[in-house]
Order: structure tokens, then sequence, then C-alpha cells
């Protein structure tokens, strides 16, 4: 599947956020490249589940959760720059994009079985998304601290120390993701 680079920009309107063009374009790219190696199309994406924990019955969309990630992210990120200034500097840039490509390795996880439904694929079962998403990052030139966020945003990156930005993300990721978990397994247990 090939992509043009608009079609990103209309994906991910929150690129506009990052004003180091060079930044923004090998955030652009990267989603770009995971699309093109990719099963899913970009319309995909709105109506698969963010989780592959939770099966068909989950009703958030991938597009959804990362959405809400980028805007959590930046919104404690003004906040911490707001009341802690130069005492916990945070580079926005670096946090926004981060924010953006987090999850962009689990493009690479995924397939559709015989019903259509995305599930999770033989790449995924042996390489998890942190580390895909980097290698996807780093093919398209992204700085190393933003392919840190990349890499310590999922419980991979606990045995690390984390920059401020890295995180930031984690706990947006994990914020907007531990209370679904706990409903799935109060679900399953019910």
């Amino acid at each position: 599947m090939t992509m043009k680079n608009d079609d990103v920009y209309t994906l991910w309107p929150e690129l506009a956020w990052i004003e180091d063009e060079e930044l923004r374009d090998k955030t652009a790219a990267t989603w770009q490249l995971a699309l093109e190696r990719s099963v899913l199309s970009s319309d995909d994406l709105y109506r698969i589940p963010f989780t592959l924990l939770a099966g068909p019955d989950m009703k958030v969309s991938f597009m959804a959760h990362k959405r809400a990630v980028v805007h959590i992210a930046r919104a404690s990120g003004e906040k911490i720059r707001e009341f802690f200034g130069d005492d916990l500097p945070v580079n926005m840039d670096v946090l926004i994009a981060g924010a953006i490509l987090a999850d962009v390795g689990k493009l690479l996880e995924y397939e559709f079985d015989d019903a259509g439904n995305a599930v999770q694929g033989d790449y995924g079962k042996y390489l998890r998304h942190p580390f895909s998403g980097v290698a996807l990052a780093e093919a398209c030139g992204v700085p190393p601290e933003v392919c840190h966020i990349i890499a310590t945003h999922a419980k991979e990156g606990d045995l690390v120390k984390r920059s401020t930005e890295a995180y930031i993300v984690h706990h947006a990721d994990f914020m907007t993701f531990l209370p679904f978990k706990e409903r799935l397994i109060a679900g399953k247990q019910g």
C-alpha cells in the first residue's frame, strides 16, 4: 500500500503541533513507512480496537486511543512547563513526536483473520511494537531522544531511565489503557 505524505497529515493533524519542520516530516515519514509495510490502511486504524487484548467487543479504536495519548501528553507537558519552568524542562516537539510515534510499530503486529478481524500476526508474536517502532523511526532519521520515547513508553521501558518526555508519554498511554484492561479482566471474571 502506498500513501502520500498528505494522507499521513490527514490521519495526524497533531503533526502541525511539531514546530521543527524536519522533525515533523520525519515523524510523518515514519507513519508513512509503517502503513506501507502494514496490512492495515489508514481507514482500518479508525475501526480496529486499540489493543489486541480486547477482542471484538472493544469499541475504542486505535486512532481514538492514540490521539487521546497525544493530546494528554501535550497538555501535561504544557502544565509541567507552566508550573516548573526551567526546573523541569520539557521539549514539546520531542514530546509530541514521541507521543505520535509511540505505537507506530503496532501496525506491523496486526494481520486479519478469515472473518476480517485484526489479530496478532506472526511478526507481533516475536517483536513487540517498541522494538519495531524504533526500527521504523530510525529508518526515517528520527532523532534518538524521540526513539527513546518509543522504546520506553511500554513495559520494556521499566528497565531503563526515562527522559521527562518519555515519562509523560508513558503515563498518558497507561492512563488511557489500564482502566480498559481492568474492565476487560473484570468482564472475563464476571
